[in-house]
């Protein structure tokens, strides 16, 4: 039987974080927009930050569906199933928004994720709502293990390639809402050493 809590607790973070996947959904404000789902399941990359609050690191890919919509009206839901022996789902609903590499707050973030070039951005989720429900129409998997595909491929491409290939493929959604905006290396924020030496 589903049920509603006020917050994420101890026992939904311990099922949380044993997930190898995740899935997130949003969709632009125009009722001709497309309504997006995207898997996630590169391991370190989900951390909940407290009882309210989760966040992601956002890795270069070939397109950047979630960050225009987020930008355009921040809604996300966050789902976690099982696929092993215990029957469950967990459904975290709430409003996001981006935290690019060219943010200053990044530098905040990035400690609690796996250092890559590949990083695009931190997602940062105001959780509002947390529900669970069973999940006995989904198949048991066995043997799952990570691909490592995505961030192999971006860390050869270098950072500049990095960011030719987001400048490519990640400036607008699919039904053209503006999605990563690149900053050009003097309009970023200064680096630590930087800062110093101000």
């Amino acid at each position: 039987m589903g049920k509603v809590y006020e917050a994420i607790t101890p026992r939904l973070q311990t099922f949380i974080e044993a997930q190898h996947v995740f899935f997130v959904a949003t969709a632009p404000l125009s009722a001709e927009g497309h309504v997006n789902v995207s898997p996630k399941g590169i391991d370190g990359t989900f951390a909940v930050v407290d009882e309210r609050t989760v966040a992601y690191l956002d890795i270069t890919a070939s397109g950047a569906e979630t960050i225009a919509h987020l930008r355009e009206n921040g809604r996300i839901t966050v789902m976690f199933c099982s696929f092993e022996r215990q029957p469950k789902i967990v459904r975290l609903h709430g409003h996001g928004r981006v935290v690019s590499v060219d943010d200053e707050e990044f530098a905040d973030w990035q400690p609690r994720f796996p250092e890559t070039i590949a990083a695009r951005a931190v997602i940062v989720v105001d959780v509002e709502r947390v529900s669970d429900s069973c999940g006995y129409g989904l198949p048991l998997f066995e043997g799952a293990r990570e691909r490592d595909m995505l961030i192999g491929n971006m860390e050869r491409r270098g950072a500049d390639g990095v960011r030719a290939y987001r400048a490519l493929k990640n400036t607008t959604s699919i039904d053209g809402l503006p999605a990563f905006e690149e900053r050009s290396i003097s309009e970023r924020a200064p680096s630590e050493p930087e800062r110093a030496s101000r």
